[in-house]
């Protein structure tokens, strides 16, 4: 691949993580020198992952073990985008949160109110100590009137003993049990791209959302307006492209075989 796209047009790239910079705990070749040469060209970027359950701090952390430079600031969550959504919906709303330490630590730093009954919000992330009692409370505040928020809607992820259930299946639970369809932040919606670029300073038209994800990742960035850039490096491959382009409804506008054909199509 020769084809690079303009560096001065090119304001923020939003990249996604697992499948793309890395699978599970390693990391992908060349994940490494692509963010050193991001950082070199002075191009601003972001990390932006639907993942709920870790802080900023936590992702760095990963990210750093399998030798990717990073630091909390760069990193762009669904949790943050959901707090940030109530916040400035609802500036210091009372919320209860059934979800793990990514999503409490954002909401208590948006100044989010954290309450175990009558909130104001519900919002949900993966909660891996989610039982009946957790699906009762959701079904009975949002009867109540709370509004209910979803950090990301994916059914299933990743773990090393297999596939488990995600947020998108609470999600889908507490929606049934409700009646209640939830504000959904986490890719494919758009907002939590449009947090990222307003994270930027930037517009969405100036934005490149990289993953290899066509379901989520390339869809979130079609539905928030931004160039995107598809790896065949994890979900999407060469065989799946059509049927998956067929079920979003959307196409990349650049597709890398892998890493290095990214950074050539770069210019980094």
């Amino acid at each position: 691949m020769t084809e690079t796209i303009r560096i001065d047009n090119i304001k923020g790239l939003l990249l996604d993580l697992d499948g793309t910079l890395y699978h599970g705990g390693i990391m992908i070749p060349g994940a490494d020198e692509l963010i050193a040469g991001l950082r070199a060209n002075g191009i601003p970027f972001l990390f932006v992952t639907n993942n709920s359950s870790r802080t900023p701090e936590s992702v760095a952390a990963h990210l750093l073990a399998m030798g990717i430079e990073a630091e909390a600031r760069e990193v762009c969550t669904s949790s943050l985008a959901a707090a940030r959504y109530i916040a400035e919906e609802s500036p210091g709303a009372s919320v209860a949160i059934l979800g793990e330490e990514g999503l409490l630590k954002a909401c208590e730093e948006a100044g989010l109110n954290i309450v175990s009954d009558s909130p104001q919000y519900l919002v949900q992330g993966i909660d891996r100590s989610f039982t009946y009692d957790s699906l009762t409370k959701a079904a009975r505040w949002i009867a109540g009137g709370a509004k209910f928020v979803l950090t990301n809607p994916d059914l299933m992820l990743p773990s090393d003993n297999g596939m488990m259930p995600g947020a998108g299946t609470l999600g889908a639970a507490i929606e049934a049990a409700s009646g209640t369809t939830p504000v959904i932040i986490g890719k494919p919606h758009r907002y939590l791209m449009n947090y990222a670029t307003s994270r930027l300073g930037i517009d969405s038209k100036e934005a490149v959302v990289v993953g290899d994800n066509m379901r989520t990742d390339i869809a979130a960035g079609a539905n928030a307006g931004c160039r995107t850039i598809l790896l065949l490096t994890g979900v999407t491959t060469e065989d799946n492209l059509e049927r998956h382009k067929e079920l979003t409804g959307v196409s990349p506008d650049y597709i890398c075989r892998n890493l290095a054909d990214l950074r050539v199509l770069l210019g980094v």
